[in-house]
Order: C-alpha cells, then structure tokens, then sequence
C-alpha cells in the first residue's frame, strides 16, 4: 500500500510517500481501505515539532473513514464492507489503515464517507468542550477562537443549535469571517483586538463560555473577557508559547472554572466514553444539521501542499487526503 510518512521533524517537504505491507489486523484492531483522510493542525504539529510522536519514522493521520477490510480477534460489531469513521492515534495518511476498534464508528445512515471523514476528531472535540466540559446552559454567551476553522466551525453551530444567546468568533483575518458568520456567529473579532471587542459587545460583562486552542497571550486575554462565573476551556497550543499558569488570585474574586480537553487523550484513557461521546456528537449532525464543510481535498501524496496551505492559516473547514 501507499502511505505518507516523515523520517525527521521540519517543514512539510519532510513528508515523502513510501510503499509499505498492507497491514493485518491483531487483536481488537480493523484495517480499513481509507476514502478520505482529515487533516488537523495536531499533524502539523506532529511533523514540526514531534507532538505525541513516539518514534521516527512517522506516518501522520487522526481521522479516516472508508469500508472495513478484516477484523481482528475479539472485534464484535464491524465486519468487512462497513462503512466507518475512524479516530486514529497515527496512521491515517494511508491508502489502509490500521485501526482500534475502539475508536472505530459506522457511519450513521444518510451521510457520505467524505462528510464523515470531516467528523471523528473536530465534531466530538468540539461538543465535549460545550456540553461535558463547560456545560452550555440556554441564554450563555459564547466565544470560540479560530472561529473559520475545524472545531471553531462546528462549535459555532452546537452553541447556537444548545441555545446560546450570543456566540462570538475570533479570527486571524477577516477573510475569513464569512465563512463564520456562515457557522452560527453574531459577530466576528480580530486575534489583535478581540477582548476589546468583547468587552464592547457585552456591555463590560464579558462571556459565560470561551474556548482557547491557541494559549500564551491569547489564554491570559480571554481569562479577562470572561465574565464572573464564566468557564474557560483550553483545548491547544497551537501558537507554541510556553504553558498557561493561573492561580487563586486569578479565579478566587470572579469565581472562574478553568479546564483543559484533548481528544487524544480521552481516546487513550477512556475509549467507551469516547465511543459515548461520538455516538451524541454525530446525531448533531443527522438531526441537527450541523456539517463542517470541506474547503480542499489533496491526493495522498500531495499531503505537502495541503500542510503548507494549513500552515498558511488563510484555510478555512476541514481539509481532506484522498488516497
């Protein structure tokens, strides 16, 4: 089979295609003949930086979806010819996947595989960070960084489908604000002055809920746009400063919640309540019509160029391989 892989960290040209055995599932593992591939900033990251990487050489990849191949031992509920949508650790940029079957889900009927490879890591993430962790309530405010991308396009339509009051957007160039106003936004800020602006939209009050891939600067900015009881959730890093700190005299007087999500995480540690959590996530999209649009689809091995348009920051939606 055909798969996609670095050798070493660096700029996206360290991405090269090799040949490798087509894969045989072992216990509780399916191998799946991949469709599409999603591509996230954690795989930018991964072959920049070395994110969760535990070994060179390396083949990137979080989400796929496609038909089941073969099952391993002990695999009950999937058998070869299902269409499924997988969540990956790594190993997705592949013509097969080899895959847990714990993180392995059908498509819910009525939807294609290239809209369900856009689902198994951006949607979950995106209705967690809401409902389990900060815990929408009807009449919140909301505010959402990288508000045109990935889990900022879908969070914007699960705050408004929860009953948010207001749902603000932050993002990195107003080129990019039609599309989120497109994604259930009020209104659509700048990363320059967005606490500026927040603080303007409500009154002095600030937000109920805020969400923060980005950290550093960005984190301490929105700590101050949320509003006395509010709850802030921290879900990336995605502008490499070194890691938030707070403490008492920053939650103690406004009576502030701070937590932290990864997905990742989650998959390791608790795979059932991922499971839990992707069976709620998805009927959003099937009884709410909450779909995270598809801005690009790269071939396999073309997985460079959609890098460095990622890396551009000027994308919006979700990017797709297409082996």
């Amino acid at each position: 089979m055909r798969a996609m892989i670095f050798d070493e960290f660096g700029g996206p040209e360290v991405l090269h295609p090799v040949d490798l055995p087509d894969p045989v599932p072992g216990p509780g593992e399916v191998t799946v003949a991949v469709a599409f591939a999603g591509i996230n900033f954690a795989d930018i990251l991964a072959r920049s930086q070395g994110y969760r990487v535990d070994s060179l050489p390396f083949r990137p990849g979080l989400e796929v979806s496609g038909r089941v191949l073969a099952v391993g031992e002990g695999v009950t509920g999937l058998a070869p010819g299902d269409e499924v949508a997988s969540f990956v650790r790594g190993g997705g940029y592949a013509e097969i996947a080899l895959v847990p079957a714990a993180t392995t889900f059908p498509v819910p009927q009525g939807l294609d595989l290239r809209t369900a490879a856009t689902l198994p890591s951006v949607l979950p993430t995106g209705y967690a960070l809401l409902h389990d962790i900060a815990r929408l309530r009807e009449g919140d405010t909301v505010l959402v960084h990288s508000a045109a991308g990935g889990v900022g396009t879908v969070a914007g339509q699960l705050a408004r489908l929860g009953g948010a009051s207001a749902v603000y957007g932050v993002v990195s160039s107003m080129d990019k604000a039609p599309h989120a106003l497109k994604s259930g936004y009020d209104q659509v800020f700048l990363t320059a002055d967005f606490d500026e602006e927040v603080r303007a939209a409500t009154g002095g009050r600030g937000v109920d809920i805020a969400l923060d891939p980005i950290g550093g600067e960005t984190f301490r900015r929105t700590l101050a746009v949320t509003a006395r009881f509010g709850r802030l959730v921290s879900f990336g890093n995605s502008g490499s400063a070194a890691p938030w700190q707070i403490g008492p005299a920053d939650l103690y007087p406004p009576g502030l919640s701070v937590s932290g999500f990864s997905l990742m995480g989650l998959a390791a540690a608790d795979p059932e309540r991922l499971r839990e959590l992707v069976q709620e996530a998805f009927r959003t999209v099937v009884d709410g019509g909450v779909e995270l649009p598809v801005s690009a689809e790269f071939a396999l091995t073309d997985a460079a160029q959609a890098h460095r348009l990622v890396e551009s920051r000027t994308t919006t939606g979700k990017l797709l391989l297409r082996p």
